[in-house]
């Protein structure tokens, strides 16, 4: 079965995620929305990694090398001015879509192993990771103009 191994894409991913929201909420600390809403958002990846501790006993976590295109790595700086904004929020806009297409396909697994516990975490975790989805997406279309056509910044 190689659920343990999805769990495990999942981990590193929410964890990813976490960290990258905290990095740009640090770098762009200039923006308000972006430092409080990031902070937040890392947090809510935070409590998705902690509830998929359940399903890891019962199911195991394996960390896999390969696929090597389906590893999330966490930003490990930001860029500056507003094109650099915009590419950052890019960024996490990556990792969240991973981390959302991740939950459905560890939501399909645990309707074929009929695990409730399981589709309720999913179900939850999943929600939220839209709801962060949205934001980022409402928060790119609120940079774009600013950044390509005013001159926004260095990158």
């Amino acid at each position: 079965m190689h659920l343990a191994t999805y769990l495990g894409l999942q981990h590193g991913a929410s964890q990813a995620l976490a960290a990258s929201f905290r990095q740009v909420a640090d770098g762009h600390a200039a923006e308000p929305d972006v430092h409080v809403l990031c902070h937040h958002l890392a947090q809510w990846c935070d409590g998705h990694v902690e509830r998929l501790r359940t399903a890891v006993e019962r199911y195991g976590e394996q960390r896999e090398e390969e696929p090597e295109r389906l590893h999330a790595q966490a930003l490990s700086e930001t860029r500056s001015g507003g094109v650099g904004l915009l590419r950052d929020l890019q960024d996490l806009y990556l990792l969240a879509s991973l981390v959302d297409i991740t939950w459905t396909v560890l939501g399909q697994a645990a309707q074929g192993v009929r695990d409730r516990e399981l589709l309720q975490l999913v179900a939850e975790c999943e929600q939220e990771t839209t709801q962060q989805l949205r934001w980022l997406n409402t928060r790119i279309k609120q940079a774009a103009p600013q950044a390509l056509l005013a001159g926004g910044g260095s990158t």
